[in-house]
């Protein structure tokens, strides 16, 4: 084997992102406070052709050093919004027809294995909180809530790690082979 070499992986240019066909999947980020997590979502936003990204309250917004530092520019690819309140996010993101699915360990939870998005639909992914996760009040006004399986001791992955996870898993099962 041999590793590839960067112009070997014939990646889009910014341009041509802009005009790509997208994943139909906004990332909602809620009160998320680490810049290192929000670069690294809107990295993964961008390798897997997200509508968007959604960030919300406490959350950082482009341009900012520590963001761009695990985002390596894909803040400049990818569209994203601030709100001051998720809710209101979710909210407008409903009224636009989107399925809203938070990622949060919760009462009637599926697990993310055994999630079967409708290819008709559009979805929005919300994220939160390093600490706390999704607020209860976001929780309650999404249509669903997926947890990702885990069997060591701690209760939880790393926001972005379980963004990561969830957004390839609505990607491959969406619509993938590299979105044509």
């Amino acid at each position: 084997m041999r590793k590839l070499k960067i112009t070997e992986l014939n990646r889009l240019t910014a341009e041509e992102y802009g005009t790509s066909r997208k994943t139909p999947l906004i990332v909602v980020l809620d009160h998320v406070r680490s810049l290192n997590n929000v670069g690294s979502v809107f990295r993964t936003a961008d390798a897997f052709r997200m509508e968007a990204v959604y960030l919300c309250g406490i959350t950082a917004t482009p341009p900012h050093a520590e963001i761009h530092k695990t985002a390596l520019g894909a803040e400049e690819t990818v569209p994203w919004r601030y709100y001051k309140e998720t809710i209101d996010a979710v909210r407008e993101l409903k009224r636009q027809g989107y399925a809203i699915c938070a990622v949060e360990q919760a009462e009637g939870s599926l697990s993310l294995e055994k999630l079967s998005p409708d290819k008709s639909k559009k979805y929005a992914v919300v994220v939160g909180h390093e600490v706390k996760g999704v607020r209860q009040e976001v929780v309650d006004v999404c249509d669903m809530c997926v947890e990702i399986p885990q069997c060591g001791t701690k209760h939880s992955l790393n926001v972005s790690v379980a963004a990561g996870i969830v957004l390839w898993d609505f990607f491959r099962k969406l619509n993938h082979p590299a979105l044509d």
